[in-house]
């Protein structure tokens, strides 16, 4: 196993607000929705994945694996990020959701220089009122403990913290990195956002 960073891209979920449409590949200005965070995120990592339960050869198209959860039922984010551990041979992975184009480089480095730098479990960031669980950097030790949480049946990532080791990185200044793209109409006002 090599030092370094990794990351990988939600793309498994189901998408009803999206009325079940494949949410990383629906149309934002042109582009897949998820290429937004891929070319913002990939510069700043070793290796990058994109976790899909679907459409792995339009994701493919992107130029990254595609990995797929290993645990069957679709259980959310921590499930991707399971598969991503095991996928990536990095020591720290970084996850990020497909539905975020506006991610901003300066929070993932952020996250990604305190989980090394203080040796956490992982880091998270907090965006002045609240914890954004979905945009984590974990180091890969913590794998038993995720795999242990899911296999009780929990789903929550927050909770999952509540044993770990955790860095609360300050991100009140990338607040609209957390914007995320859930409904048509949310689509067509960042579709405006982007085009200005």
């Amino acid at each position: 196993m090599r030092a370094g960073y990794g990351a990988v891209i939600l793309a498994g979920g189901q998408a009803r607000r999206m009325g079940g449409k494949d949410k990383g590949l629906v149309p934002l200005a042109g582009a897949p929705m998820i290429s937004y965070a891929l070319l913002t995120i990939q510069p700043l990592v070793d290796r990058c994945v994109i976790n899909a339960n679907r459409n792995f050869e339009s994701y493919s198209r992107l130029g990254v694996p595609v990995i797929p959860d290993k645990l069957q039922g679709h259980l959310g984010p921590l499930a991707g990020l399971s598969a991503a551990i095991d996928a990536l041979d990095t020591t720290f992975v970084l996850m990020c959701p497909c539905d975020s184009p506006f991610v901003q480089a300066g929070l993932i480095s952020a996250l990604l220089q305190d989980c090394g730098q203080f040796d956490a479990d992982l880091a998270v960031p907090d965006d002045g009122e609240r914890l954004q669980p979905v945009f984590v950097v974990v180091n890969r030790r913590v794998k038993p403990s995720l795999d242990a949480f899911l296999a009780s049946g929990k789903r929550k990532i927050d909770q999952w913290f509540d044993d770990l080791a955790v860095r609360r990185v300050p991100a009140s200044a990338y607040r609209e990195s957390f914007r995320n793209i859930n409904t048509e109409a949310e689509r067509l006002a960042a579709e405006q956002d982007l085009s200005r």
